[in-house]
């Protein structure tokens, strides 16, 4: 052995070494829990600190993630278990698909945002009148004061909801990176 090599033979090589054996499929899993945290974690924090409230659509374009961080979990530990490949399979195209809807509500609000189609009525638009007084507080209950079509914030150009597109097509691609290499060498 020459002293470069046993330079490399620490105790930290056994630790990267495991990182390696970690299967396609968990470690896929675990970059898109982890990015559905930290983006969950920035709309609390873009929410609560800077003060930009959510509208409709803000709101369901969270639900996705929501639902694909304790999946990508799941899927985690099923990779890491080996657990068997049908169920792992299952758990990346599960995972595809989420961030997929995200990314279309996204893609629907930002094109509302750029004017280039009309949102729903509950958050876009002109605010009808309330009508009679016997009614006004079920009318208001209906009507969102959040608007979907007036950006809060925009950084290089895009709004939260284009970011959320950026984010959400990111984790499709690493989901389906993960799925193709899944089904090709096993998980």
């Amino acid at each position: 052995m020459t002293p470069r090599s046993d330079a490399l033979a620490t105790p930290d090589a056994p630790a990267a070494a495991s990182v390696r054996r970690l299967p396609a499929a968990a470690l896929a899993a675990l970059v898109i829990a982890a990015v559905c945290a930290a983006t969950l974690l920035g709309a609390v924090f873009f929410e609560t600190v800077v003060g930009v409230p959510p509208c409709p659509l803000c709101t369901q374009q969270r639900i996705p993630h929501m639902i694909a961080l304790p999946v990508a979990l799941l899927v985690a530990a099923a990779a890491w278990r080996r657990a068997p490949r049908v169920l792992v399979v299952a758990g990346l195209v599960v995972l595809l698909v989420l961030p997929l809807v995200s990314g279309g509500i996204g893609a629907y609000h930002a094109g509302i945002e750029w004017g280039f189609w009309r949102g729903p009525g509950d958050c876009t638009g002109e605010i009808a009148p309330f009508g009679n007084a016997g009614s006004l507080l079920t009318q208001m209950q209906q009507t969102s004061v959040i608007r979907c079509d007036v950006v809060s914030w925009r950084f290089l150009g895009l709004s939260l909801a284009g970011w959320n597109v950026v984010i959400s097509m990111a984790l499709a691609g690493v989901a389906l990176a993960g799925l193709v290499q899944t089904v090709r060498r096993g998980a």
